[in-house]
C-alpha cells in the first residue's frame, strides 16, 4: 500500500476492511458534476469511484493488467479461456447463469475481452441493483468455481468463437502481423486459443484424449483445469487490478462497498505488472512488402513503422501530432491527391496504436481502387514523399498545434456523459497508466500541452520520430484477393505462398528493392502535395443559450407545418452544451422504385460525399459532424457539433446535393466500391447473412444484392443525373432541429433547406415502406446455401410474429416475453447446449417500423435443421419455465424492462437519435418509452402466457413463424426438414403472396401549433 503523503488511510470501520484513499482532487471538465475518488485496498488493487446522483444505471469494469501476451508457451488461449470461466459460477453464487440473469432483470447488460497486456470485464446495471451486482461480480475474481462440466463445456465456446473469426480478414491479418514478428517473441503468440492448443499439453502429459460423453473431461480435462487454476492463482493479483465503480451511493458509500468485496482478493507477492520492452520487429521484418491473401474483395496497403510506447508520451502526443497530418482528407493532403488520380478510396493514419504494455507503432492504412492496387508502388512512393514534406517543413508553423490543443480543450471543456460500461471501462484501463500523475487521469489521455517553442520536447519527439518513417524501417502488407495479386508483377509462383498456422492465411514476405527504397528516400516532388491550412470551422462562439426550467421536456415541439414539411424543435433545457443536432429526412416516392433506382441513389449518395468530403475534414476536426445517406423512402441529411457554423456546413451540404457538377471519373471509382461491397455481402458472417433475408421477405420494397449487382453495369452518368432531378422534383421533408438553438432559427434552417431543395406536395402514402405480413400459422423455412466454400459455421434466423407497433398493449407484452425469453434462450443454446457462440433472443421491430415480433439467431457448425428442432424443444420448455414464475420474479422482469424504456438520454446526441427515430417514422410518439412503461404495471401474467402460447409457443395453430437456414458447405451433418413445415421454393412467390401491413402513420396529434398548445 502506498503511504506517500498523497495517500491517506480511511478512518477505520468496523467491517469494513481498511484501506488508503487518495488525498488529492481530481481533475475533471467543468461541465462534469460528477464526484471522483480513488482509494488503495490493503492487498494492492486500486479503484476509482464515481458518484452520479443523476444516474439511472450504475456500472463497473475490473482491468487486470495481464493479456493473452502472458499464456503460457504451451497453452494458447488460456488467458482468453480464463475470461470465459470467470463468468460461470461462484462459491458465493453457485448457479452459471446467476450473473447474467441477475443483470438481465436489473436493465443490466455484461461483456468481457482479453487484449494482448490486459483483460477487461465490465457491467452497467439498474442504479438501485449496483450492491447485487457489483456482490456477484466482485466473486469472479477471488472464488469462482471453475467447475469441471463447465470447464470442459466452455473449451467448445472458445473453439466455436475461434472457428466464427476464421473468415474474418481483420483476424486473420492481425495474426499474420504477429506471426511475421521476431522468432521467439510474445507478439507472436496466438491469442484466442482453441480446443487443440487449450488440451495438447494436457494430452500430452496425460497421454490419452478426452473421453466420449465425460462431463469433466476425464485425465485431460482435469490437467487443464489444474493448469487453469494455477495460472489464474497465479496471475490474477490484485495488485495488477484496476477498478471503477460508478452509482448513485455517496462516495464514502462506494468506498466501503468496494473495500468490503474486493478486499478479499489475493494481494499476494505484490505480483509486478508484465512488461515487454523488445519491438516485435526487428531488421529482418523491416524494409519488407508482405502479400496478404484476403477473404473478401478489397485492397488495401498497410504501412506500418515501430516506435516508442505513446503512452509515455501523453502530455505532448508527437505521434498523434504526426497523424494528423498523414491521415489528413483536406486540399493538398496526400489523400486528397491519391484520389484525385484515382487511386484510394479511404486512407487514415494512426500515430499511437498500442500493441501491448511498452509497445508501439505508427501505422498507416489505405484502401485502394483496382487501378490503385496495379500502382501499389505509386501510392507508397507518394507516401514516402508526403513524409519528405513534413521532415521538410519542420519547424512546423505554431497553427498547426494550436488547432490541435484548443480543439481538445474545447472537446474537454464540454465533454458529456456517455454510457456508464463505456465510461467505466475507460477509465479502469486507463488507471493502469502508472506513469501519469494520478490526479491527471481524466486529463491526462485526454488534453495535450501547448508545444510554446519549436525546441520544446514535443517538437523534437515529432522531428525524431519523422526521422524513423523512412522506407527501411517499415513493414508493407499488400492486401488483396489472390486472383487480384495474380495480375499484379512479380508475382509469386503458386509454390512460393506461404500459409500463416492459425488462421490458414496464405502470404508470401520480400524485400522492398533497392532502387524503390532510393526513390522513397528522395525529397518531394509532387507540387499538389502541401500541410493543411488553418481550418475556418474552429467554434469561436461557444455561447449557451440557458433558460432554467423546472423538469426538462421528453419532447421536440411542432413548430411548423405544411402539406411539403414539418418541423420538430427542442430548445436545449437539460445538457448545455453549444452543440445542435440537424436532421432533415427527405422522402420521395422515386427513391426505391425498382433495382436499378436503388443503385442510381446509391452512387448518387456516394457522388455527393465524396464531392463533400475535403472541405467537410475540416469541420469533422473542429467537432461539427455530417452524415449524407440513403433511406427506403429516399435521403437524409444530419449535421451534430458545436452549433456556432453549423448553418455554414449545413449550406454546404445543401447546395451540393441540389446542385454537384459530377466529375465524370469518379462514377468508375463509385461503382467499384459499390461492386466489392455488395459482391463481399455473401462473404460476411452467416448469421448476418441469415438476418437479413429473414427481413428481407417482410419488406417491401426491399432489392438484394444480387439484383442491384444484375444492373449496376449499366447506370451511367446521365442515368445518375436525370434520377437526382427526378427524385428532388417530389419530396416531403420531416426536420428535427435540437440543441443550442432556438425556435426562430430553426425555422430558418428548415426555409434554408426548402429553399435549396424545392418542395412538391406528395401524398404520405405513396412513401411509406411497407412491412409484409406472415399469414396466420405460416410456418415457412427459407433454405440456403453459403456461397463462401471456407465458412465452417451455418445460421438460423427463427422469427415468430406479434402484431402491429400501434397497438400498445401487444407491443408492450411481445417486448415482455422477450425480455422473459432472452436470458434462458442465451443460457440453455449457448452455455448449455453448446450450439455455437452467437445465440441470442430478442424482440424485432420490421422495417418500416409498423409490425413487430420477436427472433431467434443461432449461429454454430450444426445443421440449421438440428438447430430449429433445439430452438423449438426450447421454446416448448419455455411454456411450464414462464408458468412457474413467482410474482416476485415477475415484477423483477417487469421492473427491468420500465428501467430501459425510461432511461434518462446521457447527452444531447442520444436525445436527438431518440427524437430522430419518431421523426423518420412519422409517428410522434415522443413519450412511447415512458408510457409504455405505465402500461407495464397492468400488464398480468396471463396475458403474458396468452401471447406466448398463440404466438410463440410451436405447437400453436396461429404462429406465424418464418425461419430462414443457411448451410455451410463444409457442414457433413444430412437433415431433411420435416414436413409440417412449408420449405419456400421460390423467395418470390412467397413474398409476393404476403399481404401488406397498414402504415399507422402519426401514433399522437401534439396539437402544438393551435392556440392552446400546451407543454408536455
Amino acid at each position: 500500500m502506498h503511504l506517500e503523503s498523497s495517500w491517506t488511510p480511511a478512518p477505520p470501520k468496523e467491517g469494513i476492511p481498511p484501506f488508503s484513499i487518495f488525498a488529492r482532487e481530481i481533475q475533471k471538465s467543468p461541465n462534469d458534476d460528477r464526484s471522483y475518488r480513488m482509494i488503495e485496498l490493503a492487498n494492492g488493487l486500486r479503484a476509482t469511484l464515481v458518484h452520479d446522483g443523476s444516474a439511472d444505471k450504475a456500472a463497473a469494469s475490473l482491468d487486470v493488467a495481464v493479456g493473452h501476451l502472458s499464456d503460457p508457451d504451451d497453452m494458447p488461449g488460456l488467458a482468453h479461456f480464463t475470461e470465459h470461466l470467470l463468468f460461470l459460477g461462484t462459491e458465493h453464487f453457485l448457479r452459471e447463469n446467476e450473473y447474467k440473469e441477475f443483470l438481465a432483470k436489473n436493465n443490466g447488460r455484461s461483456n468481457a475481452y482479453t487484449s494482448t497486456s490486459n483483460t477487461n470485464y465490465y457491467f452497467s446495471v439498474g442504479s438501485t441493483a449496483l450492491h447485487g451486482a457489483l456482490s456477484r461480480f466482485a466473486a469472479f475474481f477471488h472464488c469462482p468455481l471453475f467447475t469441471p462440466s463447465c470447464t470442459t463445456r466452455e473449451l467448445n465456446a472458445v473453439n466455436s468463437e475461434n472457428k466464427k473469426n476464421l473468415q474474418a480478414d481483420s483476424r486473420r491479418v492481425f495474426q499474420l502481423t504477429k506471426h511475421l514478428s521476431k522468432p521467439g517473441h510474445a507478439w507472436r503468440k496466438f491469442g484466442t486459443g482453441n480446443t487443440e492448443t487449450l488440451l495438447k499439453a494436457a494430452r500430452e502429459k496425460v497421454g490419452q484424449d478426452i473421453p466420449e460423453d465425460s462431463e469433466d473431461g476425464g485425465p485431460v480435462g482435469q490437467e487443464a483445469r489444474r493448469r487453469l487454476i494455477e495460472w489464474w492463482t497465479r496471475e490474477y493479483s490484485a495488485s495488477r487490478m484496476r477498478l471503477c465503480v460508478i452509482g448513485q451511493e455517496s462516495l464514502e458509500e462506494l468506498s466501503d462497498l468496494v473495500s468490503k468485496l474486493f478486499s478479499p482478493i489475493s494481494g499476494e507477492g505484490n505480483a509486478p505488472i508484465p512488461t515487454i520492452h523488445e519491438p516485435p520487429m526487428g531488421p529482418s521484418e523491416l524494409g519488407t512488402l508482405v502479400r496478404v491473401q484476403t477473404i473478401k474483395k478489397y485492397q488495401s496497403i498497410e504501412i506500418t513503422f515501430p516506435l516508442e510506447y505513446q503512452p509515455k508520451q501523453w502530455e505532448y502526443k508527437p505521434g498523434s501530432f504526426l497523424s494528423h497530418f498523414l491521415g489528413h482528407e483536406g486540399p493538398g493532403s496526400l489523400y486528397s491527391y491519391l484520389k484525385g488520380i484515382g487511386l484510394v478510396t479511404s486512407l487514415s493514419s494512426s500515430g499511437a496504436s498500442s500493441l501491448g504494455r511498452e509497445m508501439s507503432n505508427f501505422k498507416i492504412t489505405i484502401t485502394l481502387t483496382e487501378d490503385g492496387l496495379r500502382r501499389y508502388q505509386e501510392v507508397l512512393l507518394a507516401t514516402f514523399q508526403y513524409i519528405s514534406l513534413l521532415k521538410t517543413s519542420s519547424p512546423f508553423d505554431g497553427f498547426h498545434q494550436r488547432e490541435i490543443r484548443i480543439l481538445d480543450e474545447i472537446s474537454f471543456q464540454f465533454a458529456e456523459k456517455g454510457l456508464e460500461a463505456s465510461y467505466a471501462q475507460w477509465i479502469a484501463t486507463h488507471s493502469q497508466w502508472e506513469w501519469i500523475p494520478m490526479d491527471q487521469l481524466l486529463t491526462a489521455p485526454r488534453l495535450v500541452k501547448d508545444w510554446d517553442s519549436p525546441d520544446c520536447a514535443g517538437a523534437k519527439k515529432a522531428d525524431e520520430y519523422l526521422n524513423l518513417l523512412g522506407p527501411r524501417n517499415c513493414r508493407v502488407f499488400l492486401m488483396a484477393r489472390k486472383d487480384f495479386h495474380q495480375s499484379l508483377p512479380g508475382v509469386p509462383k503458386e509454390e512460393e505462398w506461404e500459409k500463416e498456422p492459425w488462421y490458414g492465411t496464405q502470404f508470401h514476405v520480400e524485400r522492398l528493392d533497392e532502387e524503390f527504397l532510393k526513390k522513397a528516400e528522395g525529397v518531394n516532388e509532387i507540387s499538389d502535395l502541401r500541410l493543411p491550412a488553418p481550418n475556418d470551422f474552429v467554434p469561436s462562439a461557444l455561447d449557451i443559450h440557458k433558460i432554467p426550467v423546472e423538469e426538462p421536456s421528453k419532447r421536440p415541439f411542432l413548430i411548423r407545418q405544411t402539406p411539403m414539411s414539418v418541423v420538430w424543435h427542442k430548445k436545449d433545457d437539460q445538457f448545455w452544451v453549444p452543440r445542435a443536432s440537424v436532421f432533415v429526412c427527405i422522402r420521395s416516392p422515386h427513391a426505391t422504385t425498382s433495382p436499378k433506382a436503388s443503385v442510381m441513389k446509391h452512387l448518387w449518395v456516394s457522388l455527393v460525399n465524396d464531392a463533400l468530403s475535403e472541405y467537410t475534414y475540416d469541420a469533422s476536426l473542429a467537432g461539427l459532424h455530417y452524415g449524407f445517406g440513403g433511406t427506403s423512402t429516399g435521403t437524409y441529411i444530419s449535421v451534430f457539433g458545436y452549433n456556432d457554423k453549423l448553418p455554414v456546413l449545413l449550406d454546404r451540404i445543401l447546395d451540393c446535393v441540389k446542385a454537384i457538377t459530377f466529375k465524370p471519373e469518379r462514377l468508375p471509382v463509385m461503382k467499384e466500391k459499390a461492386k466489392r461491397g455488395w459482391e463481399n455481402f455473401h462473404l460476411s458472417t452467416p448469421y448476418s447473412i441469415s438476418d437479413y433475408y429473414t427481413s428481407w421477405f417482410m419488406t417491401s420494397p426491399d432489392w438484394t444484392p444480387d439484383e442491384k449487382l444484375a444492373v449496376l453495369d449499366d447506370v451511367t452518368l446521365e442515368d445518375i443525373q436525370l434520377f437526382a432531378r427526378t427524385l428532388l422534383s417530389a419530396v416531403q421533408l420531416r426536420i428535427l432541429v435540437n440543441g443550442n438553438i432556438e425556435a426562430p432559427d430553426a425555422v430558418r434552417i428548415a426555409e434554408q433547406a426548402e429553399t435549396h431543395l424545392g418542395l412538391t406536395e406528395v401524398p404520405a402514402s405513396k412513401i411509406d415502406l411497407t412491412t409484409m405480413l406472415l399469414k396466420s400459422g405460416t410456418n415457412a423455412v427459407y433454405p440456403m446455401t453459403n456461397r463462401n466454400p471456407d465458412e465452417v459455421n451455418s445460421a438460423l434466423s427463427y422469427y415468430v410474429h406479434f402484431g402491429p407497433i400501434a397497438d400498445q398493449r401487444l407491443r408492450v407484452v411481445g417486448s415482455l416475453v422477450a425480455q422473459i425469453l432472452s436470458e434462458p434462450a442465451f443460457s440453455t443454446l449457448r452455455t448449455k447446449e453448446q450450439l455455437g457462440y452467437v445465440v441470442f433472443c430478442s424482440a424485432w421491430t420490421l422495417n418500416g417500423s409498423t409490425e413487430k415480433g420477436m427472433r431467434i439467431c443461432v449461429q454454430s457448425e450444426k445443421h440449421p435443421v438440428y438447430l430449429e428442432q433445439r430452438v423449438d424443444a426450447f421454446l416448448e420448455g419455455m411454456q411450464a419455465y414462464i408458468e412457474s414464475l413467482d410474482e416476485e420474479t415477475f415484477k423483477e422482469q417487469k421492473a427491468g424492462l420500465q428501467k430501459k424504456w425510461t432511461q434518462k438520454d446521457k447527452k444531447l446526441s442520444e436525445e436527438s437519435d431518440r427524437f430522430i427515430g419518431q421523426v423518420q417514422k412519422g409517428q410522434w410518439d415522443f413519450l412511447r418509452g415512458w408510457n409504455d412503461a405505465n402500461l407495464l404495471d397492468e400488464i398480468t401474467m396471463n396475458e403474458v402466457l396468452e401471447l406466448f402460447s398463440r404466438a410463440v409457443h410451436p405447437a400453436s395453430p396461429t404462429r406465424s413463424k418464418l425461419s430462414v437456414h443457411l448451410t455451410s458447405q463444409r457442414c457433413k451433418e444430412t437433415w431433411t426438414i420435416p414436413d409440417a413445415i412449408t420449405v419456400i421454393e421460390n423467395a418470390e412467390a412467397f413474398k409476393a403472396a404476403l399481404q401488406p401491413a397498414s402504415t399507422p402513420g402519426p401514433c399522437i396529434e401534439w396539437g402544438d401549433l393551435s392556440p392552446s398548445r400546451t407543454k408536455m
